[in-house]
């Protein structure tokens, strides 16, 4: 039931700072292991917010016609975060902030999203192999009407990688569901 929501996760960790402490958890409008890790490793408690509408969900990550990676990320992330409000407001969930966060990559001016299939990702692979990119991540908080967004820039290259090399990571289905076909704290 992809209405329910999962158990508060919180760990032992040092006190948060008043203003993270107002609130007993947030909602994290994300599926990402890596963003719940992150916010275990601070010590806020969360609770990941699902999408009522995968479909519709997914359809706020089109890339639109001649928009830049910045606007891109960053119109993604308000969209997906004031659709995250809109659903605890429609489904009378407790009050809390809403968390989220987008990140794309960026090579040669070309927006690379999550691969579909197994061909996209090692077309992605291919067209990293050996080059710089950036790589965008906008992350914004939700509360009452107010949204505050930040974004981290980074730049990552590549080392080039043989056929073989992307065979393999593809196989390990590590790219799917990840910008750019990788992810940066895996293999």
């Amino acid at each position: 039931d992809r209405t329910t929501l999962p158990l508060l996760v919180h760990h032992d960790q040092p006190p948060l700072p008043p203003r993270m402490s107002a609130f007993p958890f947030v909602y994290l409008a994300s599926q990402s292991p890596r963003r719940q890790a992150l916010l275990d490793q601070i010590g806020v408690a969360y609770q990941v917010l699902l999408p009522s509408d995968p479909e519709a969900a997914e359809a706020l990550e089109a890339v639109l016609p001649q928009e830049s990676a910045l606007r891109y990320v960053k119109r993604v992330t308000r969209l997906k975060v004031q659709a995250a409000m809109r659903q605890i407001h429609q489904q009378s969930l407790p009050f809390a902030p809403v968390l989220c966060a987008d990140t794309t990559v960026v090579v040669d001016g070309q927006i690379l999203g999550k691969p579909a299939n197994a061909r996209q990702a090692t077309d992605m692979l291919r067209l990293l192999s050996g080059k710089a990119h950036q790589v965008l991540t906008a992350v914004a908080i939700g509360h009452n009407q107010d949204i505050q967004l930040a974004l981290s820039r980074s730049r990552v290259k590549f080392a080039p990688m043989t056929a073989a090399d992307i065979q393999d990571y593809v196989a390990s289905e590590e790219p799917m569901g990840k910008a750019g076909a990788y992810a940066i704290q895996g293999r």
